[in-house]
């Protein structure tokens, strides 16, 4: 088993943040945190859908244009989003100038709105997949992680039904590890215990 990164803090991390220190603020204070808030959880499969083909640490440096881009990434703004507002994203350096993906995102606002109009709301339609509680993991190394599963290839047929966009069931479970829907920090991990007590579950 590969032993867990130690940063000279002297804590045990994941191996996968390195010693970026925006990589390790973003393991140390996001990844895996429960996340229950409806817009955020629109947020951030958008980002993970962005994410298709590059490497995570590539959109979180832009997340910040991301989100100026795209409004705040409310919803009911980007559902709006007509052919002018594409071509000026796509003209935009600061974000992954991938058209599909732009017009992704405006797709899939539009079916945020209507699971949050005339659904379950979106977090209770993903939540809901897990009982509501997050599924606490115990992998050793991150060979033992799958890249899917059968909740998240059940959530993605679910998503893609309702109109969303770049959530096939690879995206997802990266958007369910991300959110907390599953504790997939390494046992030795800092944080895999933290997350492991029921207080820190939502």
């Amino acid at each position: 088993m590969k032993p867990p990164i130690v940063n000279i803090d002297g804590l045990p991390r994941c191996a996968w943040p390195g010693q970026d220190p925006l990589y390790v603020a973003y393991h140390d204070t996001e990844w895996g945190v429960p996340e229950y808030d409806d817009r955020a959880l629109y947020e951030k499969l958008m980002l993970d859908g962005f994410q298709a083909g590059l490497s995570w640490i590539t959109i979180l440096r832009k997340r910040d244009n991301f989100r100026r881009a795209f409004d705040g990434f409310e919803p009911a703004v980007i559902a709006r989003y007509g052919k002018r507002k594409v071509e000026a994203l796509m003209r935009d350096e600061g974000i992954v100038r991938n058209r599909a993906k732009i017009e992704g995102a405006v797709a899939s606002a539009r079916a945020y709105l209507a699971v949050m109009e005339k659904g379950p709301g979106f977090s209770k339609l993903l939540w809901d997949f897990l009982d509501g509680r997050p599924r606490i993991n115990h992998f050793r190394s991150r060979g033992q992680i799958p890249a899917e599963t059968p909740v998240s290839r059940a959530m993605s047929k679910e998503l893609a039904r309702r109109g969303f966009k770049f959530c096939g069931p690879t995206i997802v479970y990266a958007f369910m590890q991300a959110t907390g829907m599953v504790n997939d920090h390494v046992v030795a991990c800092h944080r895999h215990a933290v997350l492991a007590q029921p207080a820190a579950r939502r």
